[in-house]
């Protein structure tokens, strides 16, 4: 539990006031509860969340996917794509679930997924194939484009 402190200005908390909140997006959708908070060494600022969704399913969100801490939730100002959910083409025909995320290791931004359409199969799409991303990743493309791919 942290304690204010006399001099201490009325909206500065202390990271480990964070930890535990739920974090939703605007929909309302829930993606799990902060775990860590992650401050950039040089700045002193956010740099970003772990967010721990159950047994062994952590993932970071960039400052930039962060819109405000209320008393009690990490509010989103965009929902994230993450390994593990469901992709579906535009008609909303299921085609598989995203298997790995590809980022720019410089900036940390999403370039690709990697969409798995089987036990052995998977293709990589570049972000600007997503149409959109909440529950589920929805593609700009019916399942059969999804299919001729290379």
């Amino acid at each position: 539990m942290s304690v204010k402190l006399e001099g201490m200005p009325t909206n500065i908390a202390t990271a480990d006031t964070f930890t535990g909140k739920k974090v939703i997006d605007r929909e309302g959708i829930e993606y799990g509860k902060v775990k860590h908070i992650h401050i950039n060494q040089d700045t002193l600022a956010v740099s970003g969340v772990t967010i721990h969704q159950g047994f062994n399913k952590d993932f970071f969100l960039s400052e930039d996917y962060i819109d405000k801490f209320s008393e009690e939730t990490l509010l989103l100002s965009r929902p994230p794509v993450r390994t593990g959910i469901p992709v579906t083409d535009i008609d909303r025909h299921k085609i598989g679930k995203v298997k790995r995320l590809h980022r720019n290791p410089d900036t940390n931004e999403l370039e690709s997924i990697e969409v798995s359409d089987g036990l052995m199969h998977s293709k990589i799409l570049s972000k600007s194939e997503i149409w959109g991303v909440g529950e589920k990743v929805i593609l700009r493309m019916t399942k059969e484009e999804f299919k001729s791919l290379e």
